[in-house]
């Protein structure tokens, strides 16, 4: 069911963005993803792809696709080390950003999602929350590179997993309306 409304959500920013689309491009970034408050996973590398759909001047919806592989830990516990794996994570979701600025956006952003974590002995998938800052940089028109920083809340029940990630990117605009 949580993926049906993810998916849903995510269909429903490409349809309604393209279809009123002030302009539409492709994205990929590359950084770090760290746990936080947990000890039984490190940080690790994450990557992925978005697509920033310019609604109006300021309001963008950004469907993405993330995906991470976090370190292994070790934990003493009554003295033995334990070694538990890193999870493998896989996000889609949308986000929605408040872009201010011209050749030089600041913007923050929330978004919503789903996320699996697989590790042996563990495979589930959770609705993800998060929400950042972000800073663009456009040296050439249609062109952006991005520097972003979120907290990402992996939500199970009353208890969740909380990630902060640091990203780095580049955006091109593939087309553009007045």
């Amino acid at each position: 069911m949580r993926r049906l409304i993810a998916l849903t959500l995510v269909a429903l920013g490409l349809s309604a963005g393209v279809a009123h689309a002030r302009g539409v491009g492709i994205g990929a970034f590359a950084g770090m993803s760290a746990p936080v408050l947990q000890e039984d996973v490190a940080k690790g590398n994450m990557f992925g792809i978005r697509v920033p759909v310019n609604l109006v001047p300021l309001f963008t919806v950004e469907p993405y696709y993330a995906s991470a592989a976090l370190g292994e830990a070790t934990e003493t516990v009554a003295g033995v080390d334990y070694t538990r794996e890193g999870f493998d994570e896989k996000a889609y979701g949308v986000n929605a950003l408040l872009t201010m600025g011209g050749p030089v956006q600041f913007y923050p952003f929330a978004g919503v999602g789903q996320t699996s974590l697989k590790r042996t002995g563990f495979d589930d998938s959770f609705t993800t929350f998060n929400f950042g800052l972000g800073l663009g940089i456009s040296p050439a028109p249609k062109f952006t590179l991005h520097l972003r920083g979120e907290l990402q809340t992996v939500v199970d029940g009353e208890a969740s997993r909380k990630f902060g990630n640091v990203t780095v990117g580049a955006s091109y605009a593939l087309f553009s309306m007045p």
